[in-house]
């Protein structure tokens, strides 16, 4: 039996958000599956890409075969990272403690990264929101200049 890992879309017309499913070749799109290993929502900026990083290392060993789209975001996720890591341990390069520790570090790494392009899109949406609302207030004053008058000194001469 072949088994994919691939996308089922769900959700309304023209708002699409899809589960990763573990699914046999044959099955239909949406149709019957074998297991839900994550979901992904284009909808939102950026992505929100959620995969069960175990349950998709271990699909990957029993020979699961990605689609093209889920491949891309497993490696997004650094579950092939983690599979390279493993072969490293297998062969004796890595032991799995050192694998485990240099994964951890780069999930982390990654996350951080993506939680700053978000933070860093949440407030451009926030500014253009205020500017289109008519909030964007400039912080630049207007500077009156009045010239200076001398009458006062003429005045003076007059009543000598």
């Amino acid at each position: 039996m072949a088994v994919k890992i691939r996308l089922q879309r769900k959700g309304k017309k023209k708002k699409p958000y899809y589960h990763i499913v573990i699914a046999d070749a044959r099955a239909p799109r949406d149709g019957k599956f074998i297991e839900r290993i994550g979901f992904y929502n284009p909808q939102t900026v950026p992505a929100t890409i959620e995969v069960d990083r175990e349950k998709a290392y271990d699909w990957l060993q029993k020979g699961a075969q990605p689609t093209d789209t889920v491949r891309a975001m497993l490696r997004l996720k650094g579950v092939y990272y983690l599979r390279h890591l493993m072969r490293g341990v297998k062969k004796g390069a890595l032991t799995e403690e050192q694998a485990n520790k240099m994964y951890k570090e780069w999930v982390d790494a990654k996350e951080a990264k993506l939680a700053k392009r978000a933070a860093e899109w949440r407030q451009k949406v926030a500014e253009a929101n205020a500017k289109v609302a008519g909030l964007h207030i400039t912080t630049e004053t207007v500077k009156k200049e009045v010239p200076k008058v001398e009458v006062a000194e003429k005045a003076s001469e007059e009543e000598e």
